[in-house]
């Protein structure tokens, strides 16, 4: 499934995911057992103190386990059923990810970051019907904060 937007052509996040018919070869893909949900994902971190203090005091995430001297920490989005984000201490690793977070106000939150000088790109609305941007932080995870439309 495509969707058309002006001279652009977006391949929805949804193409690849097999229509139900009933038939065995319609589930033949799936594994058992099937994910429930994500339960929390775990950056590597080479300055717990700096990275902390982002997720909590810049993002306002709940700091659930370790803090600023630990070497391990937990958070948690404002939602109690979000996942929890583990920050470990330990050398930066280099492979590629993004972590994705659903807010408010996509808007609301640039202006927040970009006042106490972070460099996040410009919010945009994206063909899959999302607003969003991407900044890394402290240690150069992309991060990307979004909104349905």
């Amino acid at each position: 499934m495509t969707y058309a937007i002006g001279h652009l052509r977006c391949l929805s996040p949804y193409a690849f995911r097999k229509e139900d018919s009933g038939g065995a070869e319609a589930n033949s893909w799936r594994m058992e057992p099937t994910i429930e949900k994500i339960s929390a994902v775990t950056l590597r971190v080479t300055n717990m103190t700096e990275s902390v203090r982002f997720y909590r005091d810049v993002l306002g995430m709940e700091l659930l386990y370790g803090g600023e001297d630990a070497g391990f920490s937990s958070l948690r989005a404002q939602d109690a059923q979000s996942a929890i984000l583990n920050l470990e201490q330990g050398d930066r690793v280099t492979r590629c990810g993004r972590l994705i977070f659903y807010v408010t106000d996509v808007d609301a939150l640039w202006t927040h970051l970009d006042a106490r000088g972070f460099d996040p790109e410009i919010p945009q609305d994206a063909c899959w019907g999302e607003r969003y941007f991407h900044m890394p932080d402290p240690d150069g995870h992309e991060l990307s904060f979004a909104r349905p439309l």
